[in-house]
């Protein structure tokens, strides 16, 4: 153990390793920064480090340490957090008891040792090193190499890495690889969103699949700024910035598809949170048949958009597919004797034989102004990324008066509320009444695992509170959950509607200024299926759960 008696300072002066007036210039710059005295020396470059580590190991008697052959237990590595070790350039070497011994340059740091102490619950022993040699061994033993191998072996495999979207290799750096394989999983999971969050500990990494969102790995903290910057590079975002929000996108290519990328940060407490939306562009271009339609609902809305002019609007909450049911929907419509236009807030896919456009606030080019000016350039089909307020509602329904089909979507809860709502803003009924061609909510469950699904018979109560026969024989299906859907019991996705069509009935109650229940009574007498309808067709054909229908339709 080291005299620590013995004066530091006189020490260093009866050594002839510092003089006389450099010490007292020293001693002078260590009251002005409160840093200790061989941080000051060693600012000033007033000594040699190993010279003065000779010094501290033969005349303080503190031991010297070479960690480049020392060999440094996992347990006791876990005891010291990788910013803590980084930070004040300490390395713990062994433990004894309840001492633990570490490499430092400085030893007569009482603070950095006491903050060691609290942090570790050990009482701290000091041994010295060079800050080259600890810095190495800290990249060594912490490193960001051994943390991304660890965590790609969580994330699990990728096949053909080398071949991936961003031409990586295995020999590239470590982070740019985690950030493949990520991106690269996620979209071999079907996954429509990747998570990363920082915590106070670590950064928890998710991905949404079928609507859910579920824990993929946990990334050391130190991992996090290099990730952010790495994704942010790729996005063309602004990597010096973290205090306000950003957006970016950059596409690739999988397997010979298309994956479009949209970048989100967000400032959190404990650093940039950010999100990134995958979109599978070939999963866009599905047809009516594919989105969930039952034969009943889809004849419908085909006689809906068979109309030579009107207005349907798809309803329903972000992420419920509406932009899907859209697109599908042109798809089915486009032909050469057509013009078909549309003003999106983004365009997520380009459609051949549509001419498309973007919302671009910065330049005033909204819905509104883009619809104005879309009229004069002779369309037949319109459409309209989202009806957001009054005006462009007001140009939508006079483009749907004046001789154009016109498309688009609406934030309510069920298909009556879309009339209500177009009330709510200062819409006046009888446009409403003339214009309106066809009103369709939709909801998306998560079908059962053809894998691992089983048949099972509900409980009366059950079947009671979903306004069932209770008498009656009903089988239904729930998957067990396999390695194939992640133990969930569900793989892939449905759409289930509700079709409102315009009767005489329901345009007289428009006049009226009706509610919404009301409405939603005549459209039921006239053959409506509600969601709910819609979801227990689909459970006893067993593409979905009663548990599912019940989640999406509990407002129902």
């Amino acid at each position: 153990m080291p005299d620590k008696k013995k004066s530091l300072r006189d020490g260093l002066l009866k050594s002839g390793l510092v003089k006389e007036d450099q010490m007292k210039s020293a001693v002078l710059e260590s009251r002005k920064s409160g840093e200790t005295l061989i941080k000051s020396l060693l600012k000033k470059n007033l000594v040699d480090e190993d010279a003065l580590i000779a010094f501290l190991e033969k005349e303080m008697d503190f031991p010297r340490v070479d960690l480049s052959s020392y060999m440094i237990d996992k347990k006791t590595l876990n005891l010291l957090s990788y910013p803590l070790a980084r930070k004040h350039k300490v390395m713990p070497l062994f433990k004894v008891g309840d001492v633990l011994t570490i490499a430092m340059v400085d030893p007569f740091d009482i603070m950095i040792m006491d903050q060691v102490r609290a942090k570790t619950k050990c009482d701290i022993e000091p041994m010295v090193a060079s800050s080259k040699d600890i810095e190495q061994a800290i990249n060594q033993y912490y490193g960001i190499s051994g943390s991304v191998d660890t965590l790609i072996k969580d994330i699990g495999p990728v096949e053909e890495l080398h071949e991936g979207p961003l031409g990586v290799s295995e020999e590239e750096a470590p982070v740019v690889k985690l950030v493949s394989v990520l991106i690269l999983r996620a979209v071999s999971e079907r996954a429509s969103d990747i998570h990363i969050e920082p915590t106070e500990e670590d950064v928890r990494i998710r991905y949404r699949v079928d609507g859910m969102l579920h824990d993929v790995s946990r990334a050391p903290l130190h991992l996090h700024s290099s990730m952010i910057t790495r994704i942010k590079v790729m996005a063309r975002m602004n990597i010096a910035e973290s205090r306000i929000p950003q957006d970016g996108r950059f596409g690739m290519k999988r397997e010979g598809r298309d994956i479009d990328i949209r970048v989100s940060s967000y400032p959190s407490i404990y650093g940039e949170a950010l999100v990134m939306r995958l979109l599978d562009k070939a999963g866009v271009l599905v047809s009516l048949e594919e989105i969930g339609f039952s034969k009943e609902n889809l004849k419908k809305f085909e006689e809906a958009i068979k109309r030579p002019y009107g207005i349907i609007l798809v309803t329903g909450p972000t992420g419920s597919g509406k932009t899907t049911t859209l697109y599908a929907t042109l798809n089915h419509i486009i032909s050469p004797e057509k013009n078909i236009m549309t003003i999106e807030d983004p365009v997520e896919y380009e459609l051949a034989g549509v001419r498309q456009a973007q919302v671009n606030v910065k330049a005033g080019f909204e819905f509104a102004n883009a619809l104005r000016s879309m009229l004069r350039q002779d369309p037949d089909d319109i459409l309209v990324g989202e009806v957001r307020d009054q005006e462009t509602a007001r140009v939508a329904i006079q483009a749907a008066l004046t001789g154009h089909l016109v498309f688009s979507t609406l934030h309510t809860n069920d298909a009556a509320g879309t009339l209500t709502r177009l009330m709510d803003m200062g819409i006046e009924p009888f446009l409403i009444a003339s214009s309106m061609a066809a009103a369709i909510a939709q909801r998306l469950v998560r079908q059962v695992c053809p894998r691992c699904k089983s048949s099972f018979k509900p409980p009366k109560e059950l079947l009671e509170r979903l306004g069932l026969d209770p008498k009656k024989d009903y089988t239904f299906y729930q998957g067990k959950g396999c390695k194939h859907c992640r133990g969930s019991g569900y793989k892939g996705r449905t759409a289930i509607f509700e079709v409102l069509e315009m009767t005489e009935k329901i345009r007289d109650l428009v006049l009226r200024r009706a509610s919404a229940d009301e409405m939603k009574k005549a459209a039921l007498e006239a053959g409506m299926k509600t969601l709910r309808d819609d979801g227990l067709d689909k459970a006893l054909e067993g593409k979905t759960s009663l548990e599912e229908v019940l989640r999406v339709t509990q407002l129902d």
